[in-house]
């Protein structure tokens, strides 16, 4: 049996709704199972008697058929945060990662935090996408936004607490496209060899403690900083020249003594680099320097194996990241230029691709499996490669003509 009734006031969940949704109905379903007792299903929000009693004409046929779902009640800001619980729990995602996901959850809270998860609609989801864009954000932070949306509500669909996923056509809107008439600006930042040089002498005859291997090191491998910061000797083979990365750098606080190791983002970011000897020999120098501070210090030295560790508080500890960020502003003020932590991997990809190395090797170097960035700085400088190439055959015929 079916009852239609009509409620006082709307029952929408949009806040201070103009609407009239004030049909609603009441049907039975059944016993339930476990109780014996007879269960009953009531929904409202609807605009006429019909859409009411089609609503609940459906909902029976579904009970018929075994595809009913009763939706749940919970709130979009409960069930993201269970969310993230079992997204830790089954993926093992890493604290740069987690915190990623949170970031994105708190930038869709203000749209859906108190909306009960079954009552966001497309439009609703659509409206909260479309505003963030408005924002500002790049497109791979709004794309970030989405990703972490869609998986919210693909486990509400698979827990059956929805029955239609709001996520499933929405869309990032594109900007219009517009003429550029120079691609320089997409480029980015690298030194020439010219200012690589500069830079390196500069850390070496101005640089303070470390600074003269950080940048050398950096430049040489075109390792990532959180990398670096975490090497051990044990990493170094001074025999076969080659430094093995293994692990990263987690410091969520900058907190020297509460750091944590983890593994590489990827299993082709865990690689072993070939050095040159320059590299080989500022470590050997860096080692005999390490051992005396470790006998200054006695006990004091937390001796955890680290290359770069410090020497001031907390003696011993890897350095933080942003350690690396400060030493380098420090030495950029010497230069016209711009130098900061991804330069000198921009660069190391430059020199590579400029020296006739091909983009997937340098890839391998680098240790990413696909990367935007190290795509745009090879085209770019084997082009201009091309381009010189080029001209040198135009002006060797010319000269025979």
């Amino acid at each position: 049996m079916i009852l239609v009734y009509r409620l006082q006031g709307c029952t929408c969940s949009v806040p201070n709704c103009k609407c009239d949704k004030s049909w609603a109905f009441v049907i039975d379903i059944g016993r339930d199972p476990e109780t014996g007792k007879r269960k009953q299903a009531t929904k409202g929000g609807f605009g006429s008697i019909e859409e009411a009693q089609f609503a609940a004409q459906t909902l029976l046929n579904e009970k018929k058929h075994g595809t009913y779902i009763k939706e749940s009640n919970i709130l979009f800001k409960d069930f993201a945060q269970e969310w993230l619980s079992i997204y830790q729990e089954r993926t093992g995602a890493k604290s740069g990662t987690m915190r990623l996901r949170k970031y994105s959850i708190n930038k869709l809270l203000p749209y859906l935090a108190h909306v009960k998860l079954r009552d966001i609609t497309e439009e609703m989801y659509q409206k909260a996408i479309n505003d963030l864009k408005a924002k500002n954000f790049a497109r791979s932070t709004l794309e970030g936004f989405h990703t972490t949306g869609k998986m919210i509500f693909k486990m509400a669909l698979s827990k059956r607490m929805i029955k239609i996923n709001p996520t499933e056509y929405a869309y990032i809107p594109r900007d219009p496209e517009v003429v550029i008439e120079s691609d320089e600006e997409d480029i980015p930042k690298y030194l020439e060899l010219d200012e690589l040089l500069q830079f390196l002498d500069t850390a070496k005859n101005k640089g303070l403690f470390m600074d003269e291997l950080i940048f050398t090191t950096l430049a040489f491998t075109g390792m990532r900083v959180g990398e670096l910061v975490v090497l051990k000797w044990k990493d170094i083979d001074f025999d076969n020249h080659t430094i093995k990365i293994t692990k990263t750098y987690n410091n969520e606080k900058n907190n020297t003594i509460e750091y944590s190791l983890g593994t590489p983002k990827t299993k082709r970011s865990r690689r072993t680099i070939s050095v040159h000897e320059t590299v080989i020999e500022l470590f050997k120098k860096h080692k005999a320097e390490q051992e005396k501070l470790k006998e200054r210090f006695g006990p004091a030295y937390y001796d955890q194996d680290f290359v770069f560790a410090n020497i001031n508080r907390h003696p011993g500890y890897p350095i933080l990241t942003k350690f690396v960020g400060t030493r380098i502003n420090r030495l950029s003020k010497f230069f016209k230029f711009k130098v900061c932590n991804h330069t000198l991997r921009h660069t190391h990809t430059s020199l590579l691709a400029e020296a006739g190395v091909k983009l997937d090797p340098i890839k391998d170097r680098l240790g990413h499996f696909d990367d935007e960035t190290t795509r745009k700085v090879y085209l770019h400088v084997t082009s201009t490669v091309k381009r010189e190439a080029s001209d040198k055959f135009g002006q060797l015929i010319q000269g025979r003509m």
